[in-house]
């Protein structure tokens, strides 16, 4: 299912979990999940996008999708300064540019 850019736009996802390995967390990078992306393909039309998490204080936390994550559709955002809270694991992120 090809999508185009306007589709691409406002499109939701969830915050699956921080990038790790076995002994490191890696704080800045997430990984992201779209329902309606299934391919790495499809995921490598994401790169460079802006995505938004919004704290249920307001705050928008803003991040750049750098590639894709393994070959089902996830990708990896990076978060600036702290990255993201340990609380925004599975909420709801929104590509907004």
């Amino acid at each position: 299912m090809p999508l185009n850019k306007l589709e691409l736009l406002g499109m939701e996802g969830y915050i699956s979990n921080y990038r790790r390995g076995r002994h490191t967390v890696k704080l800045k990078q997430n990984i992201l999940v779209f329902p309606k992306i299934t391919t790495r393909k499809e995921a490598k039309k994401l790169i460079g996008r802006t995505v938004m998490w919004k704290s249920p204080t307001g705050k928008e936390l803003k991040g750049v999708i750098t590639r894709a994550h393994g070959n089902n559709g996830a990708v990896r955002a990076l978060f600036k300064k702290a990255g993201l809270p340990g609380q925004a694991i599975g909420q709801k992120i929104k590509i907004i540019k």
